[in-house]
């Protein structure tokens, strides 16, 4: 049987779900610490979009070397909202419900390196203080601030997967 582009789309989602997943338990075992890693966002955003790239250029292969645009970002998108929903599941597991007391610690490193950051930008002391004061009060792993972040990562990865449709459509000029 033949693969579809939204089967093989779907596929790539839930492997690349379980990557994402895979690191955010290794990382949740070894060191939590890590998850404050300025690096480690940049190397799950090349993660995320190469997934996202390899399903659109699949689809192509599926559809014997030509896919339209909305064909193209189709996949791109399937891919990237499957992964990235099934590593916020996860993520939210392990946070929220079996322990939340990492999520309090890892508030508590964020709260740490956000205000070594402003120190290194010479922000005022008065606007420091006022902005940690209001990411105190913010919990980053309740289950609506990972909702909104799912949202937010979600739309800025399908602008990106504008930019790859672009790349990756190729017409059969002899149809037009």
């Amino acid at each position: 049987m033949e693969p579809t582009t939204k089967s093989s789309a779907i596929n790539n989602g839930l492997y690349l779900g379980a990557i994402l997943s895979l690191i955010t338990v290794l990382i949740y075992a070894v060191n939590l610490d890590l998850f404050t890693e300025w690096w480690l966002g940049i190397i799950l955003f090349i993660v995320v979009v190469a997934y996202g790239v390899v399903s659109a250029m699949k689809s192509r292969t599926i559809l014997n070397g030509f896919i339209s645009f909305k064909q193209a970002f189709t996949s791109y998108f399937i891919t990237i909202a499957i992964g990235t929903l099934v590593a916020t599941v996860i993520g939210v597991a392990i946070f929220t419900f079996i322990d939340p007391e990492a999520a309090t610690y890892l508030n508590e490193q964020i709260l740490l390196v956000t205000k070594q950051t402003m120190e290194r930008f010479g922000m005022p002391q008065e606007a420091m203080q006022a902005a940690l004061e209001e990411a105190a009060t913010k919990n980053n792993f309740s289950l609506a601030m990972q909702g909104q972040a799912f949202v937010f990562r979600l739309a800025f990865y399908a602008v990106i997967g504008l930019i790859v449709a672009l790349i990756v459509k190729k017409t059969d000029d002899k149809e037009a």
